[in-house]
């Protein structure tokens, strides 16, 4: 069952960072990137190896004036 639930949660966050990924930043919502640090949060906090209140989001631009959505999960330890 444990199995289960954690690749339900994989698939989950698998599916929200693609429509994240999916969409330019003006179809977004001006508050994407706080809803989703808050949802890798509640996802990664149930996993002991990460350090959930580290993770970082950012959407910037490159040099070529594309965006980038980049997320930072860090390991504990």
């Amino acid at each position: 069952m444990l199995s289960w639930i954690r690749r339900k949660s994989k698939e989950v966050a698998k599916q929200r960072l693609m429509l994240v990924l999916s969409y330019e930043r003006q179809g977004l919502p001006p508050n994407i990137v706080d809803k989703l640090r808050e949802d890798l949060i509640s996802l990664f906090s149930k996993y002991p190896q990460f350090d959930a209140r580290g993770i970082e989001v950012e959407l910037e631009k490159n040099e070529d004036q594309r965006e980038e959505l980049r997320i930072s999960i860090p390991f504990k330890g």
